[in-house]
């Protein structure tokens, strides 16, 4: 080991493979953290509204991917997984296909209406009978 340790090239960070898949999602989005529409939580379901167009104005690779992975019913984190994209950047581009009506969002419901007062007396009724 030689000392004082080499302090890496400031400059060679930004240009190594590694750096890829950091800068990556930021160019597919346009630099956009949130979507133009929707919400997406993981287990929302995704679904094409029809075939995988040849091209469209507007859409990327990563569009048109979603697109031929979502002519099936799947969910958000599936679509992840798949596309092995960071779930912001695909929530992006899913906000994108929603809006222009590529896909249809079927976004999980709760069991339980959390502003029914029943729902709490029931709760606090179960924890007195203990």
């Amino acid at each position: 080991m030689s000392y004082p340790p080499q302090e890496p090239d400031p400059d060679a960070r930004w240009t190594d493979d590694g750096a890829g898949p950091l800068v990556r999602p930021y160019v597919m989005t346009g630099g956009r953290l949130q979507p133009v529409r929707g919400t997406f939580d993981l287990i929302t379901l995704v679904e094409a509204t029809g075939p995988v167009p040849a091209h469209v104005i507007g859409l990327g690779p990563e569009h048109l991917a979603i697109l031929r992975l979502a002519q099936t019913m799947m969910s958000v984190a599936e679509l992840t997984a798949h596309l092995d994209l960071p779930s912001g950047t695909v929530r992006v581009l899913l906000g994108d296909l929603l809006d222009k009506g590529h896909v249809t969002v079927q976004e999980p419901t709760p069991e339980i209406d959390m502003q029914d007062l029943r729902m709490y007396q029931a709760v606090i009724d179960g924890l007195r009978a203990l």
